[in-house]
């Protein structure tokens, strides 16, 4: 008589092996997809397409207040010769590592200090994270889902669209794209393959010296998690992750061992507040739950109209559909998902931060659309010629004309004729306006907060005459409000929005509230002039 205890098999003992069983056998139990061939049709096509979108038309007006910060702490650095301790109006900035004020202030010594300049760099690293999902991509997927991944990444808006803008999370994407798809490959084999163990471990080194310890915290729960769900064979032991974290070390390290002996606040004001209680009690960018829901639902276009059919085609039990399930597709949608899920616990949420989630995302959408045949059928293709018009259309026409309506410097030549003489003051009031120091090249404005506004008024007593920048469109009325009898504002420009717009569009567009709204002229009762 057979032994039925022994022929029955086994069942998992733990809710992880549980978990193992339903990943492997249920959602991704398809085959594994062979590395595919480079295809340089391809590959010329996601050079040229999404050159054309990112690189004709960069030199637009700044957005305050991310995007004249990050123009104006590397001018300054560049101006001081200065390559530890960033600066921002003549004080240290310690919000940030320094790798991207680094490429940008060789991007102004190449081409000159200028708003172009400046938004090359995250211009090139979307571009390079487009390039690294192809290239990469079809190592794990084959190239033609590589290729449809990719193109689903240059058209997704919120992708070139915010990602081209002066802000790190551009160059943080590209740095964990570069870990995750390397780790990956590393670990997919039967032992650690150490190249690409090395070149994640470089990668999450720059991704740090980028924006921090997140680049660590966005590229390793994935790969680890996705190893254990399919128990692959390969793994890391004690000595590969002291390799791997002493690379990590010898890259962002020396950075901030420099600075903090410099500035011994910088570990705890950068590495604690910035990070730790940045996130779990946030100070700013305060936003509900569900806040990412919309940013990927629109800044996924078109590929977010795959959404529908490529959820029924995850649950699908046809033999058909779950024979194309791979374990590959399951690691994208763990790295991208991981990415979404991160962000949604933290209360301080920016639309740019799920930036790093786009590109398995899309890969993800990418192996989609191949396995139904869809990336290939003329209605798909003529819909991305369209949507890369209407892209084209936002990217050079209608985001420069939204830069000159709401930028600071939309009316240069009124602002440099107040604000241009070094000899008078300069304040910001109540927040920086850190594109007119950019443009002006001045590193001597201070700002004034509504808290500080005695300090303010101190200040304002100890010249003639100064000029405050007002960066929110009821600056003026409070300002004059608080004056005492021997302050008085002798000029008043206003620098909202456009009175000729329609009033529809102005309702749209609302009021500057963190960029310029009007330059007050304030003189001391004694002055001569008065």
């Amino acid at each position: 008589m057979p032994d039925l205890e022994a022929a029955a098999p086994s069942l998992p003992r733990s809710p992880l092996a549980c978990l193992a069983l339903l990943y492997r056998r249920v959602l991704f139990p398809g085959a594994s997809a062979e590395p595919g061939a480079l295809s340089w049709r391809a590959l010329a096509l996601l050079v040229v397409l999404p050159g054309l979108l990112l690189y004709p038309c960069l030199s637009f007006a700044l957005f305050d207040p991310d995007e004249g910060r990050y123009a104006e702490i590397p001018r300054e650095m560049l101006a001081r010769g200065e390559w530890v301790v960033p600066y921002l109006q003549g004080e240290p900035y310690l919000d940030k590592p320094p790798l991207f004020y680094w490429l940008v202030m060789l991007s102004y010594r190449a081409f000159g200090v200028g708003d172009g300049a400046a938004r090359l760099v995250p211009a090139l690293a979307v571009h390079g994270t487009i390039l690294l999902t192809y290239l990469l991509g079809r190592r794990i997927l084959g190239g033609r889902v590589a290729f449809a991944g990719a193109a689903l990444l240059g058209l997704a808006p919120a992708f070139s669209g915010m990602g081209r803008l002066l802000i790190l999370d551009g160059l943080l994407t590209f740095w964990v794209t570069l870990a995750l798809f390397a780790l990956f490959e590393a670990t997919r084999g039967e032992r650690l393959r150490r190249g690409w163990w090395l070149l994640a471990a470089l990668a999450c080194g720059l991704g740090v010296l980028t924006k921090g310890p997140i680049a660590l915290l966005l590229a390793l729960p994935p790969v680890w998690v996705h190893r254990r769900l399919c128990g692959l064979p390969a793994r890391a032991g004690r000595g590969d992750a002291a390799v791997f974290l002493a690379v990590v070390t010898a890259v962002a390290l020396p950075w901030y061992v420099a600075a903090s002996l410099r500035l011994p606040a910088l570990a705890k004001y950068f590495l604690w507040e910035h990070n730790v209680l940045r996130f779990l009690s946030p100070f700013d960018h305060l936003e509900p739950v569900w806040f990412y829901a919309p940013v990927l639902l629109l800044g996924l276009l078109p590929g977010a109209l795959l959404l529908v059919p490529f959820v029924r085609f995850l649950l699908s039990g046809d033999g058909t559909a779950v024979s194309r399930r791979s374990p590959e597709l399951g690691f994208l949608l763990l790295a991208g998902g991981w990415c979404v899920f991160f962000f949604t616990l933290s209360g301080c949420k920016l639309a740019t931060y799920v930036l790093p989630a786009f590109p398995p995302l899309c890969l993800a959408l990418g192996g989609f659309l191949a396995a139904r045949g869809w990336d290939v059928a003329r209605g798909v293709r003529a819909t991305a010629a369209a949507w890369f018009v209407v892209l084209a259309l936002g990217h050079h026409l209608l985001v420069p004309w939204f830069a000159r309506q709401r930028a600071p410097m939309g009316r240069a030549d009124e602002v440099r004729a107040l604000c241009d003489d070094r000899d008078v003051p300069l304040v910001c009031y109540p927040r920086n306006c850190d594109s007119v120091s950019f443009y002006l090249g001045r590193d001597d404005v201070r700002a004034y907060r509504s808290k500080h506004t005695h300090l303010l008024i101190e200040r304002l007593r100890e010249r003639p005459r100064t000029v405050v920048l007002c960066t929110h469109r009821h600056t003026l009325t409070g300002l004059r409000q608080a004056l005492p009898p021997d302050l008085r504002v002798v000029r008043a420009t206003h620098f909202g929005l456009s009175e000729g717009l329609m009033e529809k569009v102005r309702s749209w567009l609302g009021e500057t509230a963190l960029g310029l709204c009007d330059i007050a002229v304030v003189e001391r009762a004694d002055s001569p002039s008065s």
